[in-house]
Order: structure tokens, then C-alpha cells, then sequence
């Protein structure tokens, strides 16, 4: 239109073009506005489990006779602080698709998902038009309980030691008869019972079990201490998820499984129990248990532990300790909570800090902080020994092999009749 002015019958063409653009723009607008043609919905769990990847699914339907471009957007809770979760698709006329994607959240809580966003625009792409679906709804954030899935699993299957987990050889005769059952891979040949074998023409295993009822407490930590961050998570998120993949495998185990929190004085405790809704009690306990930066008085601890736990147990106490003095400060209260108990302390070793030792230092000041690493490390070491010297059970561990590391020492500490 503009070459017009020197050309008169390019601004004929350029009208022309432009009544076409425009008719065009409205049969665009017509077919994506003639109806509400889209739908979408969000498909996930009521409750994630905290450290776990948690699947999140998107179900889109077209009711339009005709392809569609769209451009997906889930309004997922700001905390993740997500900018990936746009995704672009072609739909076929009344198609539908499906979306899904993962969210790994690091700490407990509830977490508000919006609404999903679509826009869609047909071949000619010259309007888009968005659709508000679905509504913005509340999701739970619990410990750990996808674990607890896995280790259920694998059990079933009899391959725990691919987690981990170890074979236990048992110190003296500490089982007792339970069922005859048909054999099956796995079990062990000097358990077949010949003479049920015979009557039954299959081979049949005698099944013994441990001795029962003994009393499992985890104690955790909710001070400064346990703030500390790996990977995203704090080590009290990381005990959390542990003492509850340890209370599972007590249950089962036909132990009684208990819970303590604490901090400067006592927060939150669950007697011990193997009943069918224990876990369930166990997970609400730890859902919404945080903490206050505050200093912890192991003395109150002692004072509640004598007080509520009258049964000799198993305390497994989740901790850290910053350095040697600190352990020496809280020493006294942890003999005498393994005069009346077994106490297992368990504590964390820095990750980072040995992948840093590792590294070959390129300056004197690198030499001067792997010096400093290297002494940190030292005394964790020493408060090992120092435990160890007292008679008390120590476990120094990294967060990511925390559960798998309790689990092992807890058996062997069956195995050993040490409770």
C-alpha cells in the first residue's frame, strides 16, 4: 500500500491483501471461539513423598474438527521454582494427549498447585486463544513412603541386598518355630523339612522367627544442628525419611516401633507399637516436624526418655555433632540414656567436604582449607572412638546412604541379641 503512492495499482493489491488478512483473522477467530473445545486435567497423587521423583500427569481432550497447535503450561507450587514446565504439542482433530512430568520436593509441607493453561491455535496460527482448566488444588508433602514401597518390593523379591541391605549371620539360637510353607528360591536348604516334603511330594521349608516385641525408638534431633543442607535437603529431612523406613522394617519384623522429637524440651512422642495403624501415626507424627534453630537440651531428653520409656529399647538417636567438644558437652547424658537402653548414636559425615580433600589444591590457601577439612574429618572420626570407648554404638554415615546404613546396623544388632 505504500508503494501506491509511486505505483497506484500496487495500493489496489496491498486493499486487497489486506481485506483477505482480515477475513482471515475472523475465520481464525470463528473456529477456535465457536466453542468451548478444549479440556484438561491434572492426574496426581493426594500426597508426595518428600526426596522422591513424583509423577504429575496432564490429560488434554480437543472437541474441535480440526488440528491444533498447543502450548501447555502447569502452574506448579512456586517452591519448586520451575521454568520447564511449558510443554509444546500437535493435537489431531478431537484428539487427546497426554503430559506428564516429575517434581522431586525437599522438604515437607503443602504445597498449592494453580491452574493448567492452554493455549491453542489452529493451522493458520494467527490468534491464539487460552483455556483456564482444571482447578488450583493442595497437595500434602510427606516423608519418605515411596521408599518404604521399594524396600517392600524388594523383599517380596527376595533382592534387598541390591539396596544395600546385608545378610546377617545370627549369633546362637535366637529363633523360634512359626509355619511349615512350600519352598521357594532364596530359602535355606537346611530349613527343608523331609518329612512334609514326603507327604505333600513337594519340597516344604520349616519358617522360624525372631523373637518379637522388643522396642524400637527413633529419637531425632531438631535443633540448629540438624539444618545442615545435602542435596537439597536438610539432614533432619534425611532422618525423618530414615526413622520411618526403620519403623517399617521393625513392624515387619514384628518389633514395636515408637518416635521421639526434641529440642530444647520435648515435642513430639509416640509410644511404642506394632498395631496396623502404628505407620500411619507414624507418618502424620513426622509430616509437619520442623526446626527452630534452637540449641538442644539433651538433659530434658534424658529426664523424658527415663520418664515415658520404662522398657529396655532400642534409641536411635539422629544427630550431629560440629566437633569433638560438642560430643563432650552432651557425653555424660548419652551414658547414662545406654545405662538403662541400647543407644545407637547416629550422625553425619560431609560429603562435600571429603570430595574436597580429594581435589588437588593449586594454591596455598587450598593447602591452608584441605588442612582445616582434613582435621573436621579427624574428629568425627574421634568421636567414633570416643562413643565407642564409652560403650555406646555410634554410626557415622553420608545422608544419601543414611536409611540403608540404619537398616544394616539395626539387623545386626538383632542378630546379636544386643537389645
Amino acid at each position: 500500500m505504500a508503494a501506491g503512492y509511486w505505483w497506484p495499482w500496487l495500493f489496489v493489491l496491498g486493499q486487497v491483501a489486506l481485506a483477505l488478512f482480515c477475513m482471515a483473522l475472523l475465520a481464525d477467530i470463528a473456529m477456535l471461539w465457536h466453542r468451548r473445545g478444549i479440556t484438561a486435567s491434572r492426574q496426581c497423587s493426594d500426597r508426595f513423598s518428600c526426596g522422591d521423583d513424583n509423577e504429575v500427569a496432564l490429560n488434554i481432550d480437543s472437541q474441535y474438527p480440526f488440528p491444533l497447535e498447543l502450548h501447555v503450561i502447569d502452574e506448579v507450587p512456586h517452591i519448586f521454582q520451575r521454568r520447564d514446565i511449558d510443554f509444546g504439542h500437535h493435537l489431531l482433530p478431537h484428539g487427546s494427549c497426554r503430559i506428564t512430568y516429575r517434581l522431586r520436593p525437599t522438604r515437607r509441607g503443602v504445597y498449592g498447585f494453580g491452574h493448567i493453561r492452554v493455549f491453542a491455535s489452529t493451522i493458520l496460527g494467527l490468534v491464539q486463544r487460552r483455556f483456564t482448566c482444571d482447578r488450583a488444588i493442595d497437595v500434602k508433602v510427606y516423608p519418605s513412603y515411596l521408599m518404604l514401597n521399594r524396600y517392600e518390593l524388594m523383599a517380596m523379591s527376595n533382592n534387598l541386598t541390591e539396596l544395600g541391605i546385608k545378610r546377617i549371620r545370627r549369633a546362637g539360637n535366637n529363633t523360634e518355630f512359626e509355619q511349615i510353607k512350600e519352598y521357594v528360591q532364596g530359602d535355606e536348604y537346611r530349613n527343608i523339612n523331609w518329612r512334609a516334603s514326603a507327604r505333600r511330594n513337594q519340597l516344604m521349608v520349616n519358617v522360624y522367627q525372631d523373637e518379637r516385641s522388643q522396642q524400637i525408638f527413633n529419637l531425632i534431633d531438631k535443633g540448629r544442628v540438624m539444618q545442615q543442607a545435602f542435596n537439597g535437603m536438610t539432614l533432619l529431612d534425611y532422618a525423618i525419611n530414615a526413622s520411618l523406613v526403620l519403623s517399617y522394617v521393625a513392624v515387619r519384623k514384628d518389633d514395636k516401633a515408637g518416635l521421639m522429637t526434641f529440642n530444647e524440651e520435648l515435642d513430639e512422642f509416640l509410644q511404642a507399637a506394632k498395631s496396623s495403624t502404628q505407620m500411619q501415626n507414624i507418618l502424620e507424627t513426622l509430616y509437619a516436624q520442623e526446626t527452630d534453630f534452637g540449641e538442644t537440651d539433651y538433659s530434658a531428653l534424658l529426664v523424658n526418655v527415663n520418664r515415658l520409656i520404662r522398657k529396655r529399647s532400642l534409641l536411635v538417636l539422629y544427630t550431629n555433632f560440629t566437633g569433638l567438644n560438642s560430643l563432650q558437652r552432651q557425653l555424660p547424658y548419652l551414658r547414662q540414656l545406654n545405662q538403662r537402653h541400647r543407644l545407637l548414636v547416629v550422625f553425619f559425615a560431609d560429603q562435600e567436604i571429603s570430595d574436597f580433600i580429594n581435589q588437588k589444591p593449586h594454591d596455598s590457601e587450598e593447602y591452608y582449607q584441605q588442612v582445616i577439612a582434613e582435621k573436621i574429618l579427624r574428629e568425627k572420626q574421634l568421636i567414633v572412638t570416643t562413643l565407642q570407648q564409652q560403650g555406646i554404638l555410634s554410626l557415622l554415615t553420608t545422608p544419601d546412604r543414611l536409611s540403608i546404613n540404619v537398616i544394616n546396623r539395626y539387623l545386626e544388632i538383632k542378630s546379636r541379641q544386643m537389645i
